[in-house]
């Protein structure tokens, strides 16, 4: 009788245990299932506000060899501030995107002449909206193409929609692989020659290498291989680049004579406006750049930039431009000038301007 009653209560409590046990069972497996539910929308939630910016994805630094989290502590230290650069499908290779516009090639390149004027151009055609350009000469197709596009594009400035890429290095004009190098670029590019009075311009280069070498011989030993005979030396740069039109030959086999504008220097100094309406005209660019933005400084001889907004005084070219000439003998520049003579014509006539020389 007692075993019976014994085993008659631990029936009854075994009974009482199960539906608490199944209760228990019931409650772990919704709490478990919502918690489930709630990280996944968590998730989905922050996808929502939180877009993807980088295809890549970094590692949980904890899940990591102590010796590469270090590394890659080191390199994000280093990277700080530096441009990220997305993946760019093939078909879009030629422009490097990021959060201010686009990398490009130049649209327009001022190709030369060294002492032409091709800086005062340059530093003119900034004050436009729509002009972004390399403050330094990047001698990309002259000294350093063997760096390659990526490189010379890297060197350009950011560009919005509408906005035009440029650069300025004056000794493409005389480099004889230049013209088939960029034309191997784009050969929609547009070409701007900054030319001078070929005569002046020597001076004017002579005047530069002798403040940085005053050891060199003078401007009369230089010009002439004999002085007796008047036979001038074209191995000299200083005489060779101004030989215009034989320079423009080379050029004119992989441009059409429509894509190069030929800027007089000598106007650009006496009408800044005017010469610019005209380059403004041939960049496809609004008028911006008119007279109300120079005036004649007496003293450099050339004209400035008037205080630009937000600027303390005006804006000159630097200590560099605007030397006084040495003074050269007048017979060594009228046969320098008379040496010149067949090759401005020609030059004239290739052109199909008058640039009033002679």
């Amino acid at each position: 009788m007692g075993c019976s009653r014994s085993l008659h209560l631990a029936s009854l409590r075994a009974q009482t245990k199960a539906p608490l046990l199944l209760l228990t069972m019931i409650t772990v497996f919704t709490y478990f299932v919502y918690c489930l539910s709630g990280c996944s929308s968590d998730g989905a939630a922050a996808g929502a506000t939180m877009p993807v910016l980088y295809s890549q994805r970094r590692a949980p630094t904890a899940l990591l060899p102590a010796h590469v989290t270090a590394a890659a502590a080191a390199a994000a230290a280093t990277d700080t501030g530096r441009e990220r650069r997305s993946a760019q499908p093939a078909a879009r290779n030629i422009s490097t995107f990021n959060n201010f516009g686009i990398k490009k090639f130049p649209q327009a390149i001022i190709i030369g002449v060294k002492k032409g004027g091709t800086r005062a151009l340059l530093e003119f055609l900034r004050i436009h909206p729509e002009v972004r350009a390399v403050g330094a000469e990047p001698h990309f197709f002259d000294r350093n193409y063997d760096r390659g596009l990526e490189w010379y594009r890297n060197l350009m400035p950011r560009t919005l929609e509408g906005q035009i890429t440029m650069e300025k290095t004056p000794s493409y004009f005389v480099t004889k692989e230049a013209p088939k190098r960029i034309s191997s670029m784009s050969r929609n590019t547009k070409l701007i020659v900054v030319v001078r009075n070929p005569a002046t311009r020597a001076i004017s280069d002579y005047t530069q290498t002798l403040s940085k070498n005053p050891g060199v011989p003078s401007f009369q030993a230089l010009t002439f291989k004999n002085v007796s005979t008047g036979l001038i030396d074209t191995t000299w740069s200083a005489v060779r680049i101004g030989i215009y039109a034989k320079h423009l030959e080379n050029w004119l086999q992989y441009f059409p004579l429509s894509k190069i504008l030929f800027v007089s220097g000598e106007r650009l100094v006496s009408d800044p406006a005017g010469e610019m309406g005209r380059v403004q005209d041939f960049l496809g660019l609004k008028r911006v750049v008119t007279d109300k933005h120079f005036y004649f400084n007496e003293t450099k001889g050339f004209p400035c930039l008037k205080k630009p907004e937000g600027s303390s005084k005006p804006r000159c070219l630097g200590k560099s431009k605007g030397r006084t000439h040495p003074k050269i003998d007048m017979d060594v520049v009228l046969r320098l000038k008379e040496f010149y003579r067949p090759f401005n014509q020609k030059f004239y006539q290739m052109t199909g301007q008058d640039f009033g020389w002679e």
